[in-house]
C-alpha cells in the first residue's frame, strides 16, 4: 500500500473517531471500515489478523453497549461541545500517552470544558461527574474501543516501516 493510501485510510479512521462524538453517526462502523479497506489492499498476515481483531473488539463493545447507561447528557443540562471537547482531549490524550492517556484525556477535557463555562472547582467537578455518570461512560466504552483498533492498526504500519 502506498504512502498516499495510508494517509487516506489515516484520515477516515480520524473521521470516524469523531463519529464516535457525534451521536447518529456511526464511528465504530466507520473505523472498521477503514480497517477492511486496508487490510483488502494489503493482504499481510498481519493486516488479517488486526481486522479479525478489530472485528472481535467492536463486536464485543456492541454487545455490551447495552449494559451501559444510555447517552442523555442532554437532560442533564450539559452542552454537546463539552462531550466533544472531552472526546477531542481524549483522542489527544491516547496518543501523548499511550492507552492511558485517552482515559484521562477524556475526564480532563470535560472538566477543563465545564470549569471554563461554570467558572469554579468545586462546580466544574460536579458537572464532570454528572456527565460521567449521564453520558462518559457508554462514550468513554466506544472511543476506548475505536482508539485502540487505531493505535494497533498504527502500531502494524509503523513496525513495516
Amino acid at each position: 500500500m502506498e504512502v498516499w493510501q495510508l494517509v487516506l485510510v489515516a484520515l477516515v479512521m480520524l473521521l470516524g473517531l469523531f463519529g464516535v462524538l457525534v451521536p447518529g453517526v456511526p464511528g465504530q462502523a466507520i473505523v472498521w471500515a477503514a480497517v477492511l479497506w486496508w487490510a483488502l489492499t494489503d493482504t499481510t498476515r498481519p493486516a488479517w489478523a488486526l481486522l479479525i481483531g478489530a472485528t472481535a473488539l467492536l463486536l464485543l463493545n456492541q454487545a455490551l453497549r447495552p449494559l451501559l447507561p444510555a447517552r442523555r447528557q442532554r437532560g442533564a443540562g450539559v452542552p454537546g461541545r463539552t462531550v466533544v471537547t472531552g472526546g477531542v482531549a481524549g483522542i489527544v490524550g491516547f496518543f501523548v500517552v499511550p492507552v492511558v492517556g485517552g482515559i484521562l484525556g477524556f475526564v480532563g477535557g470535560i472538566y477543563g470544558a465545564e470549569r471554563a463555562r461554570l467558572g469554579s472547582h468545586r462546580d466544574g467537578w460536579a458537572s464532570t461527574r454528572a456527565v460521567m455518570r449521564t453520558a462518559g461512560a457508554s462514550l468513554l466504552v466506544e472511543l476506548f474501543a475505536c482508539l485502540l483498533v487505531v493505535g494497533a492498526w498504527l502500531g502494524v504500519v509503523l513496525t513495516r516501516g
